[in-house]
């Protein structure tokens, strides 16, 4: 029987990366992590953790000056921000969480960290890994299984012009020490969304370029929602557009951009440019060709739905595999992976009923087929689409910007998906993840327990339309 140093050894530190190190851990596995930059990878380090609590503190300041225009009687107001303290509060934030689940965690479960760069090395038949440390110490380390979860970073596209203009990327831009006068935010998926609206709450007066409409892959309701939105919060935003060029502007010391808009040239001026223009997988360095690991055309790591890559003793997980990129795919292809490895499990990556949410405010949440996917798919569907007016949560709540929208299959009243858009529509998409699990009809969730006064009971309202005029419905008794 061949030795290894090692049963796997695990390139990155983020959520895939100790998913697979704590599932094969407790396999009874000895464990490698090497990580060449910070622990904790994209989401706690300059993802999901700074940019949610930055929003909620937007969010904050947003409610407090909002507050006397939607509850009669309150009287509430907010100041200018003291940027560096709450960039300071941020960092607090997640070196705290870095800590304590991730750096503390290696000590609990026992595997080796070691900073530094891996390389593969060897051959397809037999890898190894060339690890470079900080000093400069070279080792060569052998595995039985290897997992590459070194995650993705921010793309921007060859503009002219554009390196010139001290841009920012969604990572840059949570370190700033000081809002924005004005901010240019190009992009509309979800990180321009989140960011576009984290700033105009902070106090910049931002303009948005997106090339076809906000939220272009989900249902066009959520489009309409979300311009209303931003549009009511001062955010303009500007479709058909694709930027051309950019300068800084020697005057100001700003940018000044160059878009073409549904066919005509327009210029754009703010002191700061936001690139939100996606993600690309990393792993540069890594030698991958040199094992017989194949990449695909998008720079991803081609995998099989096992997660298995083009050499069977070579895995990935996360953002380099060029899936969704939400953490918990990431950790979910980490377990994964490993007990495939490891338990010659077999299991395979499903992502039918994966959830996938926005958090601006109102927040987008969805799971399952949109309308056009459903379509797309030849199922014959029928939709509704439930403004919140109708859902006396919201009422309550004076925030009625938003909606919930069913996708269920005719004939059978199959739920197929579900969109929201709304305070907690999150836990709506959760929701709707057991639903679809379920395989519940129309008729089975307008007939469950739904407790009153709950955002949740929008969806059975929602059901309940399809057979019901829920404008006749008393909002204590449906």
């Amino acid at each position: 029987m061949q030795r290894f140093d090692f049963d796997l050894a695990v390139v990155g530190s983020g959520g895939g990366a100790f998913a697979a190190a704590i599932r094969a851990t407790n396999l009874g596995k000895s464990v490698l992590m090497v990580e060449r930059s910070t622990i904790g990878g994209t989401c706690v380090n300059t993802g999901c953790v700074p940019s949610k609590a930055l929003l909620a503190a937007a969010e904050a300041r947003h409610v407090a000056m909002d507050a006397g225009k939607r509850f009669p009687g309150i009287f509430a107001d907010a100041g200018p921000v003291d940027m560096p303290g709450l960039m300071s509060g941020k960092r607090a934030l997640v070196a705290g969480m870095r800590s304590e689940k991730y750096a503390d965690l290696i000590e609990d479960y026992g595997w080796e960290l070691r900073p530094g760069t891996a390389a593969f090395a060897g051959t397809p038949e037999e890898p190894v890994l060339d690890i470079v440390s900080g000093d400069g110490t070279r080792g060569t380390v052998t595995a039985s299984h290897y997992l590459v979860a070194t995650g993705s970073a921010p793309w921007v596209p060859a503009v002219p012009g554009l390196q010139d203009t001290n841009y920012l990327t969604s990572t840059a831009a949570m370190e700033l020490d000081e809002v924005p006068e004005s901010l240019l935010v190009v992009g509309g998926g979800y990180v321009a969304l989140e960011q576009a609206q984290l700033f105009a709450r902070l106090g910049s007066k931002v303009t948005m370029l997106v090339r076809s409409r906000l939220a272009s892959a989900e249902e066009p309701e959520v489009s309409l929602a979300l311009m209303s939105v931003f549009t009511d919060e001062g955010i303009r935003v500007i479709r058909r557009a694709t930027l051309v060029s950019v300068r800084r502007d020697a005057v100001t010391g700003g940018v000044k951009a160059v878009a073409d808009v549904a066919g005509s040239r327009q210029e754009f001026r703010a002191a700061r440019l936001l690139m939100a223009t996606g993600r690309r997988p990393v792993f540069e360095g890594l030698n991958l060709d040199a094992v017989g690991v194949k990449t695909g055309d998008r720079g991803e790591i081609l995998v099989q739905k096992t997660l298995a890559s083009t050499n069977p003793r070579i895995w990935a997980a996360g953002d380099v595999t060029g899936h969704r990129e939400f953490v918990y795919v990431a950790s979910a292809h980490g377990a994964l992976a490993a007990d495939n490895a490891f338990n010659d499990a077999g299991r395979e990556v499903d992502y039918r009923h994966l959830p996938r949410v926005v958090f601006t405010s109102p927040a987008m949440a969805a799971v399952g087929l949109t309308d056009k996917d459903a379509n797309r798919a030849g199922v014959s569907c029928e939709c509704r689409v439930l403004p919140l007016e109708y859902v006396p949560r919201a009422l309550v709540n004076r925030d009625t910007r938003g909606f919930i929208k069913l996708v269920a299959e005719n004939g059978t009243g199959k739920i197929l998906g579900l969109t929201a858009v709304g305070k907690e529509a999150g836990d709506l998409a959760a929701a709707g993840v057991y639903i679809l699990e379920a395989g519940m009809t129309v008729e089975q969730v307008a007939n469950l327990w739904s407790p009153y006064l709950t955002m949740a009971e929008g969806i059975k309202i929602a059901a309940q339309s399809y057979t019901t005029d829920i404008s006749r419905l008393s909002c204590c008794a449906t």
